[in-house]
């Protein structure tokens, strides 16, 4: 049995737990952040909850002062325990105004909603086939004051994935207005060239990953240069390898784009320092 936290209410996740009336179902109208969980622990929860807070501010909405990194721990440490999780999962947190008002809202309070899940494996996994990746042309995303937080409204990655599956790829890059590539339809994104890393910058317009700046600290703390720059088709025809970052999933390899294929060394090292540091780190904690 799974469970689950509707503001402060733990229920069996068995049915319907959001009112019709919820502003994040009406109109898109908050934040979210998804949490991987190792071991039956979940990781990097500070850094989920600052930018989950971060984000909140962000769209104007005012979350209760008890809504911290302490208090969102235990809840979600409350429901591994509950829903028996011992190895890997994820869990979902969302932030959404409180119900009422049209466009304009009556209140900016918050509700939470947390929800956990198992996942199909406990550590980090390279993907063993690589992504097979295009461009998304038909919009254009904005570089805007939230465009670097996961809010609720995420249409343009519905259907750059959507727009992936027709062309029976595995994923698109998303654009900003100065046709940058930012990010795909779920990841952040790097290019390797002779063994450096770069990735676009936040002003680029692209999601704040949390899973990005990992891999950016555990690269510099490994020896392994990384720079945030603008990144154009050109470089990746260029690059050596490519490879996708995201919370849940990882590291992930690209194999193509288009007809330019790609290796996975880089990628592979950087998935086993990403396990390393997050086992030394849960029995660190354990101690």
């Amino acid at each position: 049995m799974l469970y689950l936290n509707n503001n402060g209410t733990v229920l069996a996740n068995e049915g319907a737990a959001i009112e019709a009336t919820n502003r994040s179902y009406l109109y898109g109208d908050g934040v979210f952040e998804s949490i991987r969980i190792f071991n039956g622990k979940a990781i990097n929860v500070e850094n989920h909850i600052l930018r989950l807070l971060a984000g909140a501010k962000a769209i104007k909405m005012r979350p209760a002062t008890y809504l911290t990194v302490d208090f969102f721990q235990e809840k979600i440490n409350e429901l591994i325990q509950l829903s028996d999780i011992k190895e890997g999962g994820k869990c979902r947190i969302s932030l959404d105004r409180v119900s009422g008002g049209a466009y304009r809202p009556e209140s900016n309070e918050v509700n939470f909603f947390i929800d956990i899940y198992p996942y199909d494996c406990n550590n980090f996994e390279l993907n063993s086939k690589g992504i097979e990746i295009d461009q998304f042309m038909d919009i254009k995303k904005h570089i805007n004051p939230i465009s670097n937080f996961k809010t609720k409204s995420g249409l343009i990655y519905v259907l750059a994935a959507i727009h992936a599956s027709e062309k029976n790829l595995d994923d698109m890059l998303i654009l900003n207005e100065k046709n940058g590539i930012i990010e795909s339809s779920s990841c952040n994104i790097f290019i390797v060239s002779n063994g450096v890393l770069y990735t676009p910058g936040l002003d680029e317009g692209c999601l704040a990953g949390t899973m990005r700046m990992q891999v950016i600290n555990l690269a510099l703390a490994n020896g392994i240069k990384v720079y945030e720059s603008s990144i154009v088709p050109q470089n990746l025809l260029a690059a050596d390898e490519i490879f996708f970052t995201n919370a849940i999933r990882g590291i992930n390899w690209v194999s193509g784009y288009r007809t330019k294929r790609y290796f996975n060394n880089v990628s592979r090292k950087l998935v086993a320092i990403l396990n390393d540091h997050w086992e030394n780190q849960l029995q660190l904690n354990e101690q």
